[in-house]
């Protein structure tokens, strides 16, 4: 199974997105400071990142970028409580493979994670 990055700046979010993945037999790292995230990864391979897009310090996506630098076959899924095409675009032109939107729904995030780990992304269905 994979190893999975979870930064969210709610808790209870993280939390809950690593009990979730942590039933399917993944490997989930869960946090709530971007500083902290991003250290892990220059030091833990990690398969796919899981990132709130709005967060204390830096953007979800800016997280990403530093994330990318470190370990560019990293795989991304942004949460966004807050969807709109130009996040999504950006996200995705900056390496994400999926968004999920909040509220979390547990089989749209199980059914992403295995998309994103089998390399079905939308990065194709959205042709950027």
């Amino acid at each position: 199974m994979a190893e999975i990055l979870v930064l969210d700046d709610v808790l209870d979010a993280t939390v809950l997105v690593g009990k979730i993945l942590g039933k399917k037999g993944h490997t989930v790292h869960t946090f709530t400071d971007e500083d902290e995230a991003i250290a892990f990864v220059g030091k833990q391979a990690v398969d796919l990142a899981i990132l709130d897009i709005k967060l204390q310090k830096m953007s979800g996506v800016e997280v990403l970028a530093e994330l990318k630098k470190i370990r560019p076959e990293i795989q991304a899924i942004m949460l966004t409580g807050y969807p709109t095409v130009e996040t999504a675009r950006e996200a995705i032109s900056l390496g994400a493979d999926e968004y999920c939107v909040k509220p979390i729904d547990r089989q749209e995030l199980e059914d992403k994670v295995e998309k994103v780990l089998k390399g079905k992304s939308r990065k194709t269905a959205l042709n950027i």
